[in-house]
């Protein structure tokens, strides 16, 4: 087996001692059958990124975070990279101009969908008028809009064929963060819409009983803002066909931050996933690596180490350097940064050695702060099988100093 079992938690890769503080706090922390840490974990609010738990009838608004639902669509097209190279910079600016990352929209384009009129919107009524009213509001003015941080829509050149991929990544928005912020409020005795102290790093996890009426609440609207974070993906991807004229012949679509109800074992139980794939036998999952660096298209095994890790595996690459530590620290009244350890040239150096054609993006997303995903890939060889294997070649995300309170 590739993985390690520390003090009960299941660990694949490098351990990482602040994760795996984390995981251990979790595992002894409710109704636990398992913790687990993906190759990719690192530092994450109360559950580690890459981090797994499962749980006996309960459910953590924390473990699921703030952005709920965060995942990547992927889609092949009928397009060889050759014949759109040359008039890739056009194309890439093209995405720029249509497509809206950060907090507001590039257009005064609505985006409509049937979800509205979803019936666990009665969760948001049960809760209040007002609540259900902002949070409507938020979410219709956001849906199809990627954010900020590491979300991204990318153009892929398949290595074996030369097909052009796009993928996408990003979650449910402000809708899926107030969602998140008013149920770990609720649990804590405050209103929905209150102020919260600031969350710590390394505090235990909020968990609701998934029976209970607040549990049953969340389940409802986790599962609204997944619907919500697929709806949003979709239009995204509709939108970069639309642009490059073509057509998609197969997709790839998961979510990497979202509890499932799963059967394992003989069992009912609550899997919470934040920042790791569902890989069940057969199963497909996105992994992107850095904008330096390849991303995948995976295959879930019907292997015993799959079926240890409760059909998990990683998300991405995982970070070895924060944001702050690459990025430096912002000050947001002068909009400039110090104290960052990678500048933009070095960034911007890796990026054009590698092929890509770079819209937006910081150093906080260079390619220097994140593991070769390659390496993550290796811990999991008996989890899951690579399909595809994908280079970037456009690569286009929020500007460096695009401020996004909803970013993961």
């Amino acid at each position: 087996m590739a993985y390690q079992n520390i003090d009960g938690v299941l660990v694949w890769g490098n351990p990482d001692a602040g994760a795996l503080a984390q995981a251990k706090t979790c595992a002894e922390t409710g109704n636990v059958v398992q913790a687990l840490l993906m190759a990719d974990h690192h530092k994450g609010y109360s559950q580690p990124i890459g981090g797994v738990v499962v749980y006996d009838g309960q459910i953590s608004p924390s473990g699921v975070g703030y952005d709920i639902a965060c995942g990547n669509k992927a889609v092949r097209t009928g397009l060889y990279a050759n014949e759109i190279k040359p008039r890739l910079p056009q194309i890439m600016d093209e995405i720029a101009r249509n497509v809206s990352f950060g907090v507001g929209r590039v257009n005064n384009e609505k985006v409509d969908h049937d979800l509205f009129d979803d019936p666990d919107w009665a969760v948001y009524a049960a809760v209040g008028k007002q609540e259900h009213d902002k949070l409507k509001a938020l979410a219709r003015d956001q849906l199809g809009t990627v954010g900020s941080g590491n979300h991204f829509v990318d153009l892929f050149e398949e290595r074996e064929t030369g097909r052009v991929w796009i993928a996408n990544h990003f979650g449910s928005r402000g809708f899926g963060h107030k969602t998140a912020s008013g149920f770990i409020n609720l649990a804590a005795g405050r209103a929905f819409l209150a102020n919260a102290p600031g969350e710590k790093m390394d505090q235990p996890p909020v968990l609701l009983e998934l029976d209970s009426e607040l549990g049953d609440m969340y389940y409802r609207a986790m599962r609204l803002a997944g619907r919500y974070a697929y709806a949003g993906r979709d239009y995204v991807i509709a939108k970069v066909l639309s642009i490059l004229g073509t057509e998609a012949d197969l997709e790839v679509h998961n979510h990497h931050n979202y509890a499932w109800k799963e059967t394992h074992n003989g069992k009912e139980v609550v899997v919470v996933r934040k920042g790791a794939t569902p890989s069940a036998p057969g199963q497909t999952g996105f992994i992107g690596g850095s904008m330096g660096d390849i991303s995948v298209i995976v295959k879930g095994k019907d292997s015993a180490e799959n079926q240890d890790a409760y059909y998990s595996t990683v998300h991405g690459a995982g970070r070895i350097m924060s944001r702050t530590q690459a990025a430096g620290k912002m000050n947001w009244r002068t909009r400039t940064r110090s104290g960052g350890q990678i500048t933009t040239e070095q960034m911007l150096q890796a990026v054009r050695s590698y092929g890509v054609e770079l819209r937006g993006a910081g150093t906080d997303e260079s390619p220097f702060v994140y593991r070769r995903l390659q390496e993550v890939l290796d811990a999991h060889a008996e989890t899951v099988e690579v399909l595809h294997v994908l280079k970037p070649i456009g690569v286009c995300m929020a500007g460096a100093d695009e401020f996004d309170p909803y970013k993961d």
